[in-house]
Parts: C-alpha cells; sequence; structure tokens
C-alpha cells in the first residue's frame, strides 16, 4: 500500500505495487516483510536461504516441527485515488537443502504442493507462472479490471 500510495501522490495518476514475502509457519511467519533481507542489507538470498534452514535444522534438534511455508503477493491497484488489493499465495514446504538452478530468491528452498519432490527452481518457468503467488494475485486483479468501466 505505500508504495502504491507514494507513486500515486507522486504521479498523481492510477498506478499499482507489489510486495511478495516468504511465511514459515515454524519461524512464525518470518521472514514475512523481510523476505528480502532477512539475512541482512546486502540483500543475498543465498545467506537468506541458508539462515531459514539454519533456524529450522536448530527447531527440529528440538523436536518435530512444521515445514510448512507459503509465498504471499499482495498488489494495490490506485485508481482515482482509491485502494484495490489482490492477494495470491503459493502453499508449500521448506526443502532441507538447495536444489535445482532455475527460479530465482528462495526458489531453490520452497517445494509447492503442486509440485512435490521438486523445488520452485527445479520446475520450469511455464510450470511456476501456472502456480505462482504473484500469477494469481496480478490474473485477480485483472479480471477485476475486466468489470470496471475505467
Amino acid at each position: 500500500i505505500q508504495k502504491a500510495q507514494y507513486l500515486y501522490d507522486r504521479c498523481g495518476c492510477d498506478c499499482f505495487a507489489d510486495d511478495t514475502g516468504l511465511e514459515v509457519d515454524a519461524l512464525g511467519g518470518a521472514p514475512g516483510v523481510y523476505t528480502a533481507r532477512y539475512a541482512g542489507e546486502d540483500k543475498d538470498f543465498n545467506k537468506n536461504m541458508d539462515k531459514v534452514l539454519d533456524e529450522l535444522a536448530k527447531l527440529e534438534a528440538d523436536g518435530e516441527i512444521t515445514r510448512r511455508a507459503r509465498f504471499k503477493s499482495v498488489i494495490t491497484l490506485m485508481t482515482d485515488g482509491e485502494k484495490h488489493l489482490f492477494e495470491g499465495t503459493l502453499e508449500g514446504v521448506i526443502a532441507r537443502e538447495k536444489s535445482g538452478n532455475g527460479g530465482f530468491g528462495y526458489d531453490p528452498i520452497f517445494i509447492a504442493d503442486e509440485y512435490p519432490g521438486q523445488t520452485l527452481a527445479d520446475i520450469t518457468e511455464e510450470q511456476k507462472n501456472e502456480i505462482s503467488h504473484r500469477g494469481k494475485a496480478l490474473r485477480a486483479m485483472a479480471e477485476w479490471l475486466k468489470t470496471q468501466n475505467l
């Protein structure tokens, strides 16, 4: 909301902005809003993934935990000063180790429910686009826009 409002206030035209986060249940929803800089301000996703894997390993050493997680994207569309929110989620689990050569961010440690046994970095870009949280949010916004007389 802050990004879209900033753009709208500065430009005075309709706009949209998105934000995406990874929520890991065993970590109380972290990294959440700190997804890009979870392991530091340098936004190094290898360090971010290592931190998530290390924290989960420590929790598992103390007992059984859930590795359930989700990516959540929220798009804020500003039209005539009104905010419209569109959300998309992708449910899955955190892998025990990195796998795959594709994708970006946390893709090498996230296993979507739709592709068990494969991380998002293991599947094709087309497969990922079909199920992605950001794609779901964008499709919801597009469907809403089709119903408007803008």
